[in-house]
Parts: structure tokens; C-alpha cells; sequence
């Protein structure tokens, strides 16, 4: 079965967006791991905010090779060709995408989706990129968890500017 990996920037004092929506203090002079990931998956999933704000945008370009994506919205009704939109029983949609065959799966990004699968039990990789910086509010990377998840930590990695790259196992109670 394919694994779910939460892989996302977080601030020391645990925010994944500045209180302005803004992801300027992100650490970019390195690539911190992300070309052995990027081989490590071949598919995205990202909520509807995450998409518009990213994922959506023709212009924006991430570098990430082509990949499949999913986008999970209960409010847009269209995604362009080549992308999936997933509503409804969203529990379901993922056990069928995670059971089909393929690479690891990446959770870009949303709250609010990280939320939702991650009380589902589906997310069994949570990697963290740790930025050197309190931004003192924002986004918090985890609310509204409805219990204690465990997780086991399984690799750590230190850069010259500070970041630490923390990657968990995650073990539901």
C-alpha cells in the first residue's frame, strides 16, 4: 500500500503561514531533501486553498516533476484536465487512491485537509521541515486533532541554516 506523507514547512512555534497567509520566511537556499523525496512520490494531494494558491496557478511554478493531483474541495465544482477533484466520501477516495498501484503520496498542503485525513488515520508519514524562525502567529500546522496520535521518529537531519528535517511514523492509538 502507498503511504501519505505529510511533508511541510512549519516555524519553531508550530505555524505553517504567517498571520498574513504569507510563507515568505520559508527557507529556499538549499534543497533540504527535497529532489529524494520528490523521487519518493508520484502524486499530490492538496485542498482547495492550497490549490488556488499554488497548485492552480499556471504561472507558478514549483519545479516538481509531473505528477498526479488530486484536489480535495466541498466548494469548486472543476479542476483542469489532468487533475482530480475528490469530494464527498473523501475516507473512501483515499483508501482506493492509496491501495492503487504507485509511489508515495504527497500532502502538500491544507490545514484543513491535513485535519480531515489525519482523523481519518490515512496520513502514515509526517515529515516536518523546521524553520529556524517564531513567527509568533499564523496558520498552526495541527488544530482541531480529535486525539492523541503517536508517532515514532525515524530520521532527523540538520542544515547549516538552522532547519532541522524531522520525519515520524505515524501510529494511530
Amino acid at each position: 500500500m502507498r503511504k501519505i506523507i505529510l511533508g511541510v514547512a512549519v516555524s519553531l512555534d508550530g505555524f505553517i503561514e504567517g498571520p498574513n497567509g504569507e510563507y515568505d520566511w520559508c527557507l529556499t537556499d538549499q534543497d533540504y531533501g527535497m529532489q529524494e523525496f520528490l523521487h519518493r512520490i508520484d502524486t499530490i494531494f492538496a485542498g482547495r486553498k492550497t490549490y488556488e494558491m499554488s497548485l492552480g496557478k499556471e504561472d507558478f511554478d514549483l519545479g516538481f516533476p509531473k505528477m498526479k493531483e488530486y484536489i480535495f474541495s466541498r466548494t469548486i465544482d472543476t479542476v483542469p484536465e489532468g487533475k482530480t477533484l475528490v469530494r464527498g466520501d473523501i475516507e473512501n477516495e483515499v483508501l482506493k487512491i492509496k491501495n492503487s498501484p504507485g509511489k508515495d503520496i504527497w500532502l502538500f498542503g491544507g490545514a484543513s485537509l491535513t485535519t480531515s485525513l489525519m482523523n481519518l488515520g490515512l496520513v502514515d508519514v509526517v515529515w516536518l521541515a523546521v524553520h529556524p524562525i517564531i513567527l509568533g502567529s499564523g496558520k498552526p500546522l495541527f488544530s482541531n486533532i480529535k486525539g492523541r496520535i503517536q508517532l515514532t521518529l525515524t530520521e532527523t537531519k540538520t542544515y547549516s541554516s538552522g532547519l532541522v528535517s524531522l520525519m515520524y511514523n505515524v501510529n494511530m492509538l
